[in-house]
Order: structure tokens, then sequence, then C-alpha cells
């Protein structure tokens, strides 16, 4: 029997396939930074941002601009984790989907180092079990 090449076999765990279940968890941390995305940009000084990020009106209101920015910087990993969804190079799409959890973990680090050691489980650690997931798949 032939051996197959890496980028033709189906790895499961449980029979379910590996690559879907990567794929279905890099999603998710894509959706969870759309999630941010609102969050940031449009809901920063309204009482559901202001609950989210333990705000107080005022401060929420003198950093929503900053906010705003990071809302941005949230969209872009989603576009870069939606692109290395749909790519149609296997590969290529491999590398994308990396690269952008990588950047996700190391901006959750970031915000676990210099904000709050919650953004570490909320942000990085989900980006991290995908990005197992990817090499696992």
């Amino acid at each position: 029997m032939p051996a197959m090449l890496t980028s033709t076999r189906k790895l499961t765990l449980w029979g379910l396939n590996l690559i879907l279940i990567a794929n279905i968890l890099v999603a998710l941390v894509a959706a969870l930074h759309a999630y941010f995305l609102i969050l940031e940009m449009f809901l920063w000084d309204k009482p559901q941002g202001l609950k989210v990020f333990r705000n107080t009106p005022e401060k929420a209101e003198i950093t929503k601009v900053l906010a705003a920015n990071q809302g941005l910087y949230n969209g872009f990993l989603v576009a870069g984790l939606i692109w290395g969804l749909i790519h149609g190079n296997p590969a290529f799409a491999f590398q994308i989907k990396v690269f952008f959890l990588l950047c996700v973990i190391v901006a959750g680090a970031y915000g676990a180092a210099t904000v709050s050691t919650r953004i570490l489980i909320v942000q990085a650690l989900p980006a991290a079990i995908a990005l197992v997931a990817l090499f696992l798949a």
C-alpha cells in the first residue's frame, strides 16, 4: 500500500477529522476577536463594554479612541484568520493560520503581562489550543 502524502491523509480523533476540528477552533478564535472588535470599537463606553472591561464612564470616555484602535487591530487578526481558513492552497493556508494564531498568542501574553492575567485565558489560551490542533492535524 503506497504511503499517503501529508496533505491528503485524514487524521482522526474519536472518529472526527482533525483538520476540521483545527479549522473550527481557528474560526472560533476569529469569532472571539470579531467580538473584541465590536466591544472595543462600538461598545467601549456603553454598558456592555463598561462591564466587560471593568471601566468607569469617565475612563471609557478618555480612552475611547485608544480602544477603537485596539479594536481595529483585532479586525486585522480576524481578517488574517479568515484568509487562512479560505485560502485554496492547504500548505499556504496552514502558514497563514499559524502566523495569525501566533500574533494572537503574543498579543495575549503581552496583555496579560501589562494589563490583566485574565487576557491570557480569554485570548491567548484559545489561540494556543487552535495552534496545537493545527499541528496535530
